[in-house]
């Protein structure tokens, strides 16, 4: 345990263009989120707390009520419940997301690669 080999790790898709790979222990989950350019995470919100740094790509971004274009590495905090949203612009975009606790929804489709015990 300890070192993540994210070619053994099967995407996931929960949004046409988006591809994440979600590798997490017992308390914390990483999300490497690939953007095809214009595809967008929809506005949502979910009780886990969620950081983020952009590596590539420029992203709109939008946290509650403010919305800002950002670029590499842009950080990010979203507190539990808060409405967000990112759509890729002028191109592919590549995340890194960290939320705590993990998310339960992505845990369960079939990437628990790192197991939580």
């Amino acid at each position: 345990m300890g070192f993540i080999d994210l070619e053994e790790i099967p995407a996931i898709e929960p949004a046409e263009g988006i591809r994440m790979r979600t590798p997490h222990g017992k308390n914390l989950m990483l999300s490497l989120v690939d953007m095809e350019p214009d595809s967008e995470v929809p506005l949502h919100h979910h009780p886990h707390e969620q950081a983020g740094i952009l590596i590539s790509g420029k992203l709109q971004l939008t946290i509650g009520q403010e919305t800002r274009t950002v670029e590499p590495g842009a950080m990010y905090l979203i507190p539990g419940d808060v409405p967000h949203r990112a759509v890729a612009v002028d191109g592919p975009a590549v995340v890194m997301d960290v939320f705590s606790p993990i998310r339960e929804d992505y845990a369960q489709l079939l990437n628990n690669y790192i197991p939580s015990d």
